[in-house]
């Protein structure tokens, strides 16, 4: 944030919050929880001797000429970090056991092999067909196996997440292990972000991530890895061979068969010609009618938001928390809540909802 900026959450000039940065003058208690709370850091740290070493940022697999992250990206990363520091050292304190998954396999293995242990680990079935979003289901197969994800495309209505800065990171973790995935995108894009930030769990490697596509030519081993896991999920050799060559025939075709995986007609085609079923020349034509398909896609996708605009309703508030705080981390705080084992504040606090609001939260866990 800028001096200026910082200083408008409290009601104060540039110069007075510059005089309390200098220690010259005090803020009130008050003064200063707000400002903890607008700099999304626990209220403690003011009374710190020195910066704790353990609220370092995550480590950047983003390409090199990736931008700086924004305020909305670097408070979405805190305020995650936060609710996983909390929890991990709950279950740890807990007793939990660790989850036998995380860190399993490295680099050193095969994406094939690290991407049938996913599958297998997560019980994630091939026929998905009438059982709503793809990216739903494999949210509830994730968190079921003890994994938080968290998905949101803004932190309030007037700071948004830009996808092209942060798309997904993953906090590797043997307790609580967090995913967070970037719903600005449309559905196809975040599953492959959510199967990827999954790789960097198996390979017990926190970090963020920005270029998440299957042809990415991202320098960071680590990165251009777990795309690779992330395409052997979603699209594995055996699986992508047994679709009839007429599949390749037009974009319509391609459309249909990338839906039934849950992946979009571009990484479908791009899979399909690093296996050598199709050639250069068809993966061409394709991606020309893929693109133009899109591009008509945006276009509808716009017409739709303007009139969803122009309508009251839209998406429960507290079913957008709910899915920003992680579905199972929601319930595992309210149960800690009524149980007596959480001050009241604390709970307010984690899950970003006054206490009175806790049922409303509650209702949109299971929808």
């Amino acid at each position: 944030m800028t001096l200026k900026n910082a200083a408008s959450k409290v009601n104060k000039t540039a110069e007075q919050l510059n005089a309390w940065e200098e220690g010259s003058e005090y803020p009130t208690i008050k003064q200063a929880e707000k400002l903890a709370k607008a700099y999304k850091r626990p209220f403690a740290l003011f009374f710190l001797p020195e910066n704790p070493s353990d609220f370092q940022p995550l480590q950047d697999f983003r390409k090199s000429d990736s931008k700086e992250l924004t305020t909305g990206s670097v408070f979405i990363i805190r305020e995650i970090q936060q609710k996983q520091n909390w929890l991990s050292e709950v279950m740890e304190e807990s007793g939990e056991s660790k989850l036998s998954f995380i860190g399993k396999y490295s680099r050193q293995n095969s994406p094939e092999e690290v991407a049938e242990d996913i599958l297998t680990t997560l019980k994630i079935s091939r026929n998905i067909s009438g059982q709503g979003s793809p990216v739903k289901y494999w949210v509830d197969q994730i968190e079921a196996k003890g994994i938080f994800v968290s998905r949101t495309s803004f932190i309030h209505s007037r700071l948004l997440l830009d996808k092209d800065e942060l798309q997904g990171f993953a906090i590797a973790d043997l307790y609580a292990p967090f995913v967070f995935v970037n719903s600005q995108d449309w559905d196809a894009p975040q599953l492959f972000t959510l199967v990827h930030e999954l790789a960097h769990l198996w390979i017990n490697e926190t970090g963020i991530s920005n270029d998440v596509v299957i042809d990415s030519k991202n320098s960071n081993p680590i990165e251009r890895f777990c795309n690779e896991v992330a395409a052997n999920v979603l699209m594995p050799k055996d699986l992508m061979r047994l679709f009839n060559s007429q599949v390749y025939s037009n974009s319509i075709s391609v459309y249909n068969a990338a839906k039934h995986l849950g992946v979009s007609s571009f990484a479908f085609i791009v899979r399909a010609l690093n296996l050598s079923l199709i050639s250069l020349g068809q993966y061409q034509t394709l991606k020309t009618q893929v693109q133009k398909d899109f591009n008509e896609f945006l276009i509808r996708e716009d017409e739709k938001k303007q009139k969803a605009k122009q309508k009251e309703g839209g998406p429960s508030p507290y079913l957008l928390r709910v899915n920003k705080n992680s579905r199972s981390f929601t319930q595992y705080v309210l149960d800690a809540f009524r149980g007596g084992n959480i001050e009241p504040t604390e709970a307010s606090t984690l899950l970003n909802t006054s206490i009175n609001n806790f049922k409303k939260l509650e209702l949109q866990i299971y929808k």
